[in-house]
């Protein structure tokens, strides 16, 4: 299984409630999805939502705690990562963002927010390739995404795959495989267009 680096963001549009619930658990046909611990899987995932989706799930059951401009959710993803929700000032405009902390961690949501600030405000959009990688797979369907098995090597089984459609006829290709040009089909119009920013 492939884990992905600390704090990330994975979704490059503000979601919607069904987008939400998808993204929570995005990495669910993973294999031995029992047998592996997922916290650092998931812990570090952040995307942006919309006001009715934050307020939505601030109404659900009453918060594990809530500091500020935060709150955490009661129910844990896993033994220490749960969901926090986010209403930050960014840019003269309030925005509402979810990420997967893992509370075992000292400071983890608080390290997550200060990402977020700094991300959402630079003031050239771009993406990395590593970003441009994470909305593809988070913006496609289960039934077009899933992890490399037996049809591959024994050192590449488990890392992410995707479908890729060519002229009569489908490919199952890693996701970091995909070229440019394969990303950037797969990204909607308004995010195609952005430079790709060097990795730090």
């Amino acid at each position: 299984m492939t884990v992905q680096p600390s704090i990330r963001k994975i979704y490059f549009d503000v979601a919607d409630r069904r987008q939400m619930f998808r993204l929570f658990d995005r990495h669910a046909p993973r294999p031995n999805r029992f047998e592996v611990d997922a916290a650092p899987l998931y812990a570090g995932e952040w995307f942006e939502i919309g006001r009715t989706e934050h307020d939505y799930m601030l109404e659900i059951l009453p918060p594990l705690w809530m500091r500020g401009e935060m709150f955490a959710m009661r129910e844990f993803l896993t033994d220490t990562v749960t969901s926090v929700f986010y209403t930050l000032w960014i840019d003269s405009k309030t925005r509402y963002f979810h990420a997967y902390c893992d509370l075992s961690v000292a400071r983890s949501a608080v390290e997550i927010r200060d990402v977020i600030v700094e991300r959402e405000s630079r003031p050239v959009k771009a993406m990395t390739r590593a970003e441009r990688l994470e909305h593809v797979w988070s913006a496609t369907h289960d039934e077009y995404r899933g992890y490399a098995g037996e049809r591959f090597l024994p050192e590449l089984r488990g890392k992410r795959t995707i479908v890729v459609h060519g002229l009569g006829s489908s490919e199952l290709k890693l996701l970091e495989d995909l070229t440019d040009a394969e990303i950037a089909d797969r990204l909607p119009e308004h995010l195609r267009h952005l430079s790709v920013k060097a990795a730090a």
